[in-house]
């Protein structure tokens, strides 16, 4: 999540019908925190890869990065989402009421797991290994060939990656994995996500 991510929104045109009923709904609560419309659109495009496949995300916010993922995947594809934050998490099943394919929880986003493996897994809201958080182990959570998705990185521009004048160990963890193929991706020029596939 970015902290002026629904602001980011202000002067957007042509968005999906879904993404903007979600932004709307942030707006409408006064939720901050959603992804960038750059973001949004990497996630569409991915979605779009999966096929009939399982999506998940962590970390759902009032909806947003789960329109984008909706609004770009297959009309058999399966999202399931997890918010711990009630208010929020009922805020954006209000969004997906009439989506039959998107499920949208409350809890813990470890609850994630009875779900898994996913095709696709965007970590918003857990499992990403920030701060003192472990990061989850992609061979539970992903199918070969998977893609994991994390964003809210600042562009890197050393190795290792450093973020606060320390070693960037999430990110390290994710680029360095031996089960993965990651690669870091400008969505603008101070904002990346990390794309890494499961080699199974």
């Amino acid at each position: 999540m970015t902290d002026s991510g629904t602001a980011a929104y202000d002067h957007c045109v042509d968005l999906p019908p879904l993404v903007a009923k979600a932004v709307g709904a942030a707006r409408s609560i006064g939720f901050a925190y959603s992804c960038l419309p750059e973001q949004g659109r990497l996630l569409r495009v991915l979605a779009g890869g999966v096929g009939a496949g399982v999506i998940g995300e962590t970390g759902t916010g009032c909806g947003v990065g789960l329109a984008w993922l909706a609004s770009g995947a297959h009309p058999d594809a399966r999202l399931v989402s997890v918010e711990r934050d009630r208010a929020r998490a009922e805020t954006a099943a209000g969004v997906f009421a009439d989506e039959s394919r998107v499920q949208v929880r409350t809890g813990d986003w470890s609850e994630l797991a009875d779900t898994a493996p996913f095709d696709l897994l965007v970590l918003d809201g857990g499992g990403q290994g920030k701060g003192d958080e472990r990061p989850l182990d992609p061979a539970e959570w992903l199918r070969p060939g998977g893609l994991v998705v994390l964003d809210d990185f600042t562009p890197m521009t050393s190795w290792p990656p450093v973020h606060d004048g320390q070693p960037d160990t999430a990110r390290m963890y994710w680029l360095s994995h031996p089960r993965l193929r990651a690669a870091e991706v400008r969505v603008t020029p101070t904002a990346a996500t990390i794309v890494a596939t499961f080699l199974g």
